[in-house]
């Protein structure tokens, strides 16, 4: 038995309702049980998965969510808020929430994790016929529903995304298409990949506010700057539907707004990371650009051999799920001035606009956040970063004003009193955060994209 999750699109076109219909037969003959919510209001989502027992998990395979990036965003905070209990991001000394932290209970507990995992190698096989099993458990924070615990992470209990959103970013990275029909096959024969979710913790609210540690998770990007703009801007034209967002985008482009901000990042020393940030900064935009003649970029597709290394098995609990946060070879490096933009991708993160993503060589499953840094630079220098994001085969990294770091994690304080990010679609206002990510922490109904 699966749970769907369906809802009608929040902008008021009806996309869910009519993407649902669409699709809805291919679950009924595939003989697939689905119980069907509709959501009326944002929130609802997350509402409804966080009020569910472990118990009633436990009778499910999965969740889809007819929607998109935002949508799916409800649905995955809903499930790991009340479930999912693992230590804050890491931080330098200096960091500020340092001198107030305590034992929260978010806060792992080692004495609760079980070092055993699951598996269940049904990926072959149609949904209906893969039986439960019990996994390595983090331990719940509903004290009340002890008696079943949710392991996470888990093997079995998988997400999936039937599109109806603006960009349908998650959903065109595991699958490597934005047609629903195509979904709704990976899940109905039981399809399985790992992907990666970022922790973010807001620990300030604004400059003024006491520090007080907020959890968001995040399947694909976190933006602030020109990122955060566009989403507080687009509010304001909900009337348009999907097209706000190129009106949002183009009014905050003309603005051209910067910000300083302080970021720092876990330097992971590999011949592997951080690459673009390593470059020689000096010189004109011209000689900042690379050489026609570019390394071999490792693409994630389907079966991608990077997504499925094995992890650490040294390491139980949290600590398998973040290791390139146990490398000896690790430091923190430091990044200060004005800045346009300031992202951190999980994934790729494709879309229709920009066809090779954020970050081309991103992968679904590798422990790893692309942390993208747009320095202050002339109008016309950042139209060129944003056109090389729309071309396929473009390269929008290979500025002297871009940073690109490939870290475990980072954090952010800003120096100025508007700071408002933009979390998986959705607005998230923080003054100062960390953000880390875990390695495969969910499960979706997909393969990969091919090529």
């Amino acid at each position: 038995m699966k749970l769907e999750d369906q809802r009608i699109f929040w902008s008021g076109k009806g996309n869910g309702c009519r993407t649902w219909e669409a699709v809805a037969p291919i679950f009924s003959r595939a003989k697939v049980e689905t119980k069907v919510i509709v959501t009326e209001r944002a929130g609802e989502a997350f509402d409804v998965m966080s009020s569910l027992t472990n118990v009633e998990l436990n009778s499910y395979d999965g969740v889809v969510a007819v929607g998109g990036d935002g949508f799916f965003n409800e649905i995955l905070n809903g499930f790991l808020s009340p479930r999912f209990k693992a230590p804050y991001p890491p931080t330098p000394s200096d960091f500020v929430h340092l001198v107030k932290d305590n034992d929260d209970s978010l806060v792992l507990d080692e004495d609760e994790i079980v070092d055993e995992t699951s598996s269940r190698n049904e990926d072959q096989f149609p949904l209906i016929s893969s039986p439960k099993q019990s996994g390595s458990r983090i331990s719940n924070s509903n004290s009340e529903d002890k008696a079943a615990e949710f392991p996470l992470p888990n093997e079995w209990f998988r997400f999936g995304i039937i599109p109806a959103g603006s960009t349908d970013a998650i959903v065109i990275c595991t699958t490597g298409t934005r047609d629903p029909i195509t979904s709704a096959l990976h899940i109905v024969l039981g399809k399985r990949v790992h992907l990666d979710i970022a922790q973010v913790v807001r620990w300030k609210r604004t400059p003024k506010s006491e520090v007080e540690p907020h959890v968001r998770y995040a399947a694909s990007f976190s933006g602030y700057g020109f990122y955060g703009d566009v989403i507080t801007e687009s509010e304001k034209y909900r009337w348009m539907g999907p097209k706000r967002y190129d009106y949002a985008g183009t009014m905050v482009f003309l603005k051209h707004r910067s910000y300083e901000a302080e970021i720092t990042y876990l330097d992971v020393e590999s011949d592997e990371t951080n690459l673009t940030s390593r470059r020689d900064h000096e010189g004109n935009l011209l000689q900042a650009i690379r050489s026609p003649q570019k390394s071999e970029r490792c693409i994630c597709r389907i079966n991608c051999k990077v997504c499925n290394e094995k992890p650490n098995h040294a390491s139980v609990g949290v600590c398998s799920l973040t290791p390139h946060l146990n490398s000896e070879e690790t430091r923190w490096a430091r990044s200060k001035g004005r800045f346009l933009s300031v992202g951190a991708a999980v994934i790729s993160c494709r879309n229709e606009k920009a066809p090779d993503g954020l970050v081309a060589d991103a992968h679904l499953s590798d422990g790893f956040l692309h942390l993208i840094l747009i320095r202050d630079c002339p109008h016309v220098s950042y139209l060129w970063h944003l056109t090389q994001l729309t071309r396929r085969g473009g390269s929008p990294l290979n500025f002297k004003f871009v940073e690109h770091h490939k870290t475990p994690a980072f954090t952010f304080t800003s120096s100025g009193n508007e700071s408002v990010w933009n979390v998986d679609g959705e607005i998230f206002q923080a003054h100062q955060l960390s953000a880390q990510v875990f390695r495969g922490l969910v499960c979706m109904f997909a393969s990969g994209p091919e090529v």
